[in-house]
């Protein structure tokens, strides 16, 4: 008896286990919805926060392959146009930067241009102000996808927080119309305040990380511009190889010397 007793008990323990998991399993299937569901949902600003992210990864993409050091520096140069200041060859090296036109090149062919003014002296003051104009500008031209970055990484929270604005508008009239009665178009509008400010937050972390990222590696890049357009204009006016440049077998034969 009893054990008869202990079976239909586990037995309807299992039947009502087995109910719930129906149950579970409706339910998940009614909530289930993909991304496009999501981005009709998010309402009229997940249009302008798509453009966004557009952007971004145009941005992302376009400043991984014009800020590379390799690109900017060509450091593989720097040993010809060295020879060429050791040698006073100011008009060579000028044609040198024309035909090779970078970063480097631009900026260095800016202060041998002032090389090359019909002075019999040169004025290394006047050179070195050339040089600091030429990166000042290469360096503005080559910030801007940089700050483009910025600007999305700050505008797409206030566009996010302006759709969640919108979307609790929606909802409180919803309220004041109809009531409490359809609570699937309450839903709706608040799915909408709640998916926008996701989507902006989604779109700002990584533009804010990688404006960091790429202004921090360029940064570093145009100290290394100046440090080698520093030793190319000391070579110039002292007529000798920096000490930069020289092997240790070199140093040790200065140092024994």
């Amino acid at each position: 008896m009893k054990k008869g007793l202990l079976l239909m008990a586990l037995l309807v323990v299992a039947g009502a286990a087995f109910a719930q998991g129906d149950i579970a399993v409706e339910v998940a299937e009614t909530q289930k919805t993909d991304l496009w569901s999501l981005l009709k949902q998010g309402g009229w600003a997940m249009f302008p926060l798509g453009a966004f992210s557009f952007f971004m990864v145009a941005l992302v993409i376009q400043n991984f392959v014009s800020l590379r050091p390799k690109t900017l520096l060509h450091t593989e140069q720097m040993p010809e146009l060295l020879e060429l200041m050791l040698q006073k060859k100011c008009k060579t090296a000028l044609i040198y930067c024309r035909k090779n036109p970078s970063m480097f090149a631009n900026t260095f062919g800016a202060g041998l241009e002032r090389c090359l003014d019909g002075e019999e002296e040169i004025d290394f003051a006047k050179v070195k102000e050339s040089v600091e104009e030429a990166s000042v500008e290469q360096m503005s031209k080559l910030m801007k996808p940089i700050d483009y970055l910025s600007i999305i990484g700050a505008s797409s929270p206030m566009l996010g927080l302006l759709g969640t604005v919108s979307g609790m508008i929606k909802a409180f009239h919803t309220m004041g119309s109809q009531g409490m009665g359809k609570p699937e178009l309450l839903a709706a509008n608040i799915g909408e305040a709640l998916i926008t400010t996701a989507t902006g937050l989604v779109i700002a972390i990584p533009s804010m990380f990688f404006f960091f990222y790429f202004k921090k590696g360029f940064q570093k890049t145009l100290a290394t511009l100046g440090r080698n357009i520093g030793f190319l204009f000391d070579a110039l006016q002292s007529g000798k190889e920096p000490v930069s440049f020289m092997d240790l077998e070199t140093l040790e034969k200065m140092e024994g010397e």
